[in-house]
């Protein structure tokens, strides 16, 4: 197999992982477990669907391995094309993984604060709720502050994708639209909350754009270059 078509291939594979995994560690758990505006509900949610919260966290964990595989992989295939968006492109998707790993601390703290443990038996039942509560909601809210940088990188992604002859360039721009939806989420969620839904999806329309670069990574790989290809010099 062409050494490219390899590298392309081998980025496919955890980046498949990862946007397979991550609408039930990001989406499906929160919006199972938490119930708007009602503390006592979701902890009794917490409290019966313990085992689908704590499958949350190991795929949030998933997620978050699978991504930097992905881009140092990604990084290797790029960087030939311009060294300087490939690592744009490797430093703003992982300064997202400490944001999300972090992040994970807050539904720990939830499933402790529901784990009727010894030392929690100074607080009561509704205190031991509501703080349950805060830090599922902070976990949402951390997901906003990394949904910054998992927009921000796709718009180096895409433009390497679109200068570098070996991946069709709509794939590039389908990123960069993608790009534009996860910002705005972010944006919305953490300063305008009272329309965080509808950006919300708008965001997920958007991101929809991602998709095509990862199916075509695993299977189509990339384009084969000539063997006896040249490089043109840098311009000037």
């Amino acid at each position: 197999m062409d050494s490219i078509k390899k590298q392309a291939r081998t980025a496919g594979i955890p980046y498949l992982l990862a946007n397979i995994t991550a609408p039930f560690a990001l989406i499906y758990v929160l919006r199972a477990l938490v119930v708007p505006g009602d503390a006592t509900a979701t902890a009794d949610h917490v409290r019966a669907s313990e085992t689908l919260l704590r499958l949350g966290i190991a795929s949030e964990l998933l997620v978050s391995t699978m991504l930097i595989f992905a881009v140092l992989a990604l990084y290797r295939l790029f960087k030939g094309v311009d060294e300087k968006y490939a690592m744009a492109m490797v430093t703003l998707i992982l300064v997202s993984i400490p944001i999300s790993l972090l992040n994970v601390l807050n539904d720990i703290a939830a499933l402790v604060f529901v784990s009727g443990a010894n030392f929690l038996s100074v607080f009561e039942k509704g205190q031991l709720d509501a703080l349950a509560y805060l830090f599922l909601r902070l976990h949402g809210q951390g997901l906003g502050v990394a949904e910054l940088f998992w927009g921000l990188w796709l718009f180096p992604f895409g433009i390497l994708v679109i200068r570098s002859g070996f991946i069709p360039r709509a794939l590039g721009v389908f990123l960069i639209i993608a790009g534009s939806g996860y910002p705005v989420g972010s944006f919305t969620s953490l300063v305008l909350p009272q329309y965080a839904h509808l950006a919300s999806q708008f965001a997920m329309v958007l991101g929809a754009g991602e998709l095509p670069i990862v199916l075509w990574l695993l299977i189509w790989g990339a384009k084969a270059q000539p063997s006896n290809a040249t490089t043109a010099p840098p311009s000037t």
